[in-house]
């Protein structure tokens, strides 16, 4: 299965005072660079995302993808932007990943084919699941697309409602699923990065 791999990016960023979290360092290095360093590898080709402007992210090099006219719509419209991109690409589906996760585990991607069989799979942790670590067929185009046209916004809701099955991961140390929505959460993440007894 090609399974190409889109970086989840296009939130505001409100809780960290509207900077925009993929340019946010952490360990000296931005959040997009730590999370493409880990979903990367794990895809036959990655794309970022986001509505800010392409330059800001140039340092990546990577495609960046807006969301669907009217723009601004949430995850679920940055998720039908990378199936409309991986349809381009040859693809049969899409791994996702938040921006802000930048603990991801190097076997996202073959997990949660492993569990998906051939349908819609999210990563859960610790009891919870995480739609923005999913892999999604490129099948569900059209579905997605009415389903915004709808209104709909919420990830997890249209992955339940598609009988999405969950790859389940362990939490060894901090959460692989850890995301950085606040400054305090900034510095959990700092402190996760330095070695034991550091």
């Amino acid at each position: 299965m090609r399974v190409v791999g889109v970086i989840l990016a296009g939130g505001r960023g409100r809780r960290m005072g509207g900077v925009d979290k993929a340019l946010i360092r952490l360990g000296g290095t931005t959040l997009l660079a730590r999370v493409a360093a880990r979903l990367g590898p794990q895809v036959a080709a990655l794309a970022l995302s986001a509505n800010g402007l392409a330059e800001d992210y140039a340092e990546a090099r990577l495609p960046v993808l807006a969301d669907p006219p009217p723009g601004n719509l949430g995850p679920l419209a940055g998720v039908l932007a990378g199936l409309d991109w991986a349809a381009e690409e040859g693809a049969e589906a899409v791994a996702t990943a938040a921006v802000d996760t930048p603990f991801l585990p190097a076997d996202l991607v073959a997990r949660l084919v492993a569990a998906a069989g051939g349908g819609l799979a999210v990563a859960a942790s610790c009891g919870r699941m995480h739609p923005t670590a999913a892999l999604w067929p490129v099948g569900l185009r059209e579905e997605l697309r009415a389903a915004l046209a709808r209104g709909e916004r919420r990830l997890g809701g249209f992955a339940h409602a598609k009988g999405a099955v969950t790859a389940g991961f362990e939490a060894e140390g901090i959460d692989p699923f850890f995301n950085i929505n606040t400054p305090d959460d900034l510095a959990l993440a700092e402190a996760a990065l330095q070695p034991p007894g550091a």
